[in-house]
């Protein structure tokens, strides 16, 4: 399996999440309406960001990974985007979270749809699920603009959500 080293949309630069991003990433998960549907609690500092990326190993394990988006046009850091392995379901999901003067700008709908071409064609995966709690209707809407379809209910940690999937073609 290839490793997702870089990948360019029209707008974007998404590569792999590096220690350095840490601030970035401390900084993204401080907001509390980026964080509302996720479930994810904030980082306590910046140092628990450096360690979780650090240790961060879907890249080496599974040659996938959640991805910095990175402004062409400002060279900023302004989310991530990308695919994570979960061997407990043996499925791989689309994730993505961006800081939210981004939000209703397409840059989630670009990059996952990217990311999802990218996990079809050159990973050759055969199903990509996305996950979300029914109440967050942006994270659905960008699910259903790049292709997936209402699979079924779930139990989001306590609260109701929803698995979109889309199969390879």
């Amino acid at each position: 399996m290839k490793a997702i080293e870089y990948i360019e949309t029209e707008r974007t630069i998404m590569r792999k999440l590096t220690k350095e991003d840490a601030i970035d990433f401390y900084t993204l998960n401080l907001d509390e309406e980026v964080l509302k549907f996720t479930g994810d609690k904030p980082f306590e500092n910046t140092q628990t960001a450096v360690d979780f990326l650090t240790n961060y190993d879907q890249y080496e394990k599974y040659g996938v990974g959640r991805l910095a988006v990175i402004d062409k046009t400002t060279s900023k850091f302004i989310g991530w985007c990308g695919l994570k392995y979960s061997q407990d379901r043996n499925e791989y999901d689309i994730g993505f979270r961006f800081y939210r003067n981004y939000w209703n700008k397409g840059y989630a709908t670009e990059t996952a749809k990217k990311c999802l071409d990218f996990g079809f064609s050159k990973l050759k995966i055969e199903k990509i699920v996305g996950r979300a709690m029914k109440e967050n209707i942006g994270s659905i809407k960008v699910l259903e603009k790049i292709g997936m379809t209402f699979k079924e209910n779930f139990d989001f940690e306590g609260q109701q959500g929803v698995i979109y999937e889309r199969i390879r073609i």
